[in-house]
């Protein structure tokens, strides 16, 4: 019963880890603080209505694309036509996992 028990549950691990997608490197990742441009709050950018509006769509759209490596730089480099150069910055710094940096 034993056995069984613990082959059931490597079972399900792995079959976690093969639906997991791009997720399942969460073990490799553990600790490197860089987070992908998608995946950065936009909350302290203090963006106008507008602004708003042009990143949610920028964002989507990356969605949509995957996140790669190429499709990374063409949404910074959408966000950079979309930001002052100040929110930029924060955006940036904040997306290489440099926090502490933009308060400075």
């Amino acid at each position: 019963m034993t056995k069984f028990i613990a082959l059931t549950a490597a079972g399900l691990f792995a079959a976690g880890t093969m639906f997991a997608g791009e997720h399942g490197n969460c073990a490799k990742t553990v600790g490197n603080d860089g987070k992908m441009a998608c995946h950065v709050s936009m909350a302290n950018l203090n963006l106008t209505a507008e602004q708003k509006t042009k990143m949610d769509t920028a964002m989507e759209a990356h969605h949509k694309a995957g996140c790669t490596k190429e499709n990374e730089t063409k949404f910074m480099g959408e966000a950079k036509s979309i930001l002052t150069p100040e929110q930029y910055a924060k955006f940036e710094a904040e997306s290489k996992g440099e926090k502490d940096k933009t308060k400075a």
